[in-house]
């Protein structure tokens, strides 16, 4: 049928347009009890039949429920409720007169929410937890003989489409290209816009392509202008490629073990081997685009600044009570359970988080990046995290499961 030949062309040209970006207070948050979570995956045989997604249980086996204080949590995800999504309209209008105290926090979520175990289509509950952060990175407003790396705005030749708007069922799935002729082409990789540059505005100069490669997978940060001011940028959009992590051409090329793969060790690679960084960073055509930011609410830029950058939900992101989701799985806006260890080793993490943000490579059920805040302390966490971990949606009584 025409309908049925038409989706498989569309089908084909998604394969090279689409993409997914996330974009992404440094005050330490507060330390919560650190028991050991028990976050081992069990081995499913592949024989087994598609689980479900959503595993309802009682709050007695969400693990360190009891322990932990809930407030953070609480309030990060309240800035949510500035503009809530539909489900959670009813619950953000009553959490105004919820007290911001641990046991009037707990007896509201217990009265109002149900826990669903998040589940693996193999029927695991035991999934990957990264992390990413705000880097502060040294730059200015113009080039210079060191900052000549340039940050750009989308280019203005960058044509997008909603794909849903004809195709329902494609619903966050959009196309981006350029018009060439006639026809509407897939929009250069990393490759060719540094070598040729864009018809774009340039928000900032770095000094090194690391720091542009970095800035772009973590989707936000803030230039440490000479003048002491910062500049805060966002994610704004992308270029339509598939994000290929550079750290997987290093595997592949044999010059890094899996296990080593870090953004610490990406960075030490590079140093090392500075006429092959052009090489790394093609290996990945996707490119992201930015805006600038307002700076914290509170006036400070620096790296205790009491907002994060803005999420996929447009609200300021929390350190240590933020996470990337998967949509699909975890709609944004929603309140959030997870369990998993620390990549310093410094005992374990669970608390109720908000989710308020997305990302290219957070696709799956049992999967989220865990924001840590902004600055040095931070990257470094979130450049190591690669944890085992569970998660739990906290959902509206009565109201039907994400689809």
């Amino acid at each position: 049928m025409k309908i049925r030949s038409t989706l498989l062309t569309t089908a084909s040209v998604l394969a090279v347009f689409l993409s997914g970006c996330s974009t992404t207070q440094n005050t330490q948050p507060s330390t919560p009890a650190k028991p050991k979570p028990t976050i081992a995956p069990s081995p499913i045989p592949s024989s087994a039949p598609v689980a479900p997604r959503y595993a309802e249980r009682t709050w007695q086996e969400v693990p360190a429920w009891n322990q932990d204080q809930l407030v953070n949590g609480w309030q990060a995800w309240l800035k949510g409720c500035a503009k809530p999504r539909t489900v959670w309209s009813k619950i953000c209008a009553d959490a105004k007169s919820v007290p911001v105290q641990s046991a009037a926090i707990r007896q509201f979520i217990e009265t109002r929410l149900t826990p669903y175990q998040l589940i693996n289509p193999d029927g695991n509950e035991t999934g990957l937890i990264t992390g990413y952060y705000e880097p502060v990175y040294p730059g200015s407003l113009t080039r210079t003989a060191t900052a000549n790396q340039p940050v750009y705005a989308p280019p203005k030749d960058m044509i997008t489409v909603a794909l849903d708007e004809v195709y329902p069922e494609l619903k966050g799935k959009r196309l981006r290209g350029r018009i060439v002729g006639n026809k509407l082409v897939p929009y250069p990789d990393r490759a060719e816009i540094v070598a040729k540059g864009l018809d774009a505005p340039v928000l900032a100069w770095l000094t090194d392509p690391m720091n542009v490669q970095f800035l772009q997978i973590q989707g936000s940060g803030r230039v440490q202008l000479p003048n002491g001011q910062q500049l805060r940028l966002g994610y704004a959009d992308q270029n339509g490629r598939p994000y290929k992590p550079v750290g997987r051409w290093l595997v592949e090329q044999g010059l890094m073990p899996a296990s080593e793969v870090s953004m610490q060790s990406i960075n030490a690679w590079a140093k090392a081997n500075p006429k092959r960084i052009d090489e790394l960073l093609n290996s990945n055509p996707s490119y992201v685009f930015f805006r600038t930011l307002p700076p914290s609410n509170d006036g400070r830029t620096g790296s205790n600044g009491a907002d994060g950058p803005i999420g996929s939900l447009n609200v300021p992101l929390t350190a240590g009570y933020s996470i990337a989701v998967d949509p699909n799985t975890v709609p944004l806006g929603s309140l959030a359970f997870i369990a998993t260890t620390r990549p310093d080793n410094d005992g374990g993490i669970h608390r109720m988080v908000a989710a308020q943000d997305t990302g290219g490579a957070i696709r799956g059920t049992v999967r989220a990046d865990f924001f840590w805040g902004t600055g040095d302390a931070a990257g470094e966490l979130a450049g190591k995290m690669k944890q085992d971990g569970k998660l739990w949606l906290l959902w509206p009584k009565g109201t039907a499961l994400p689809n």
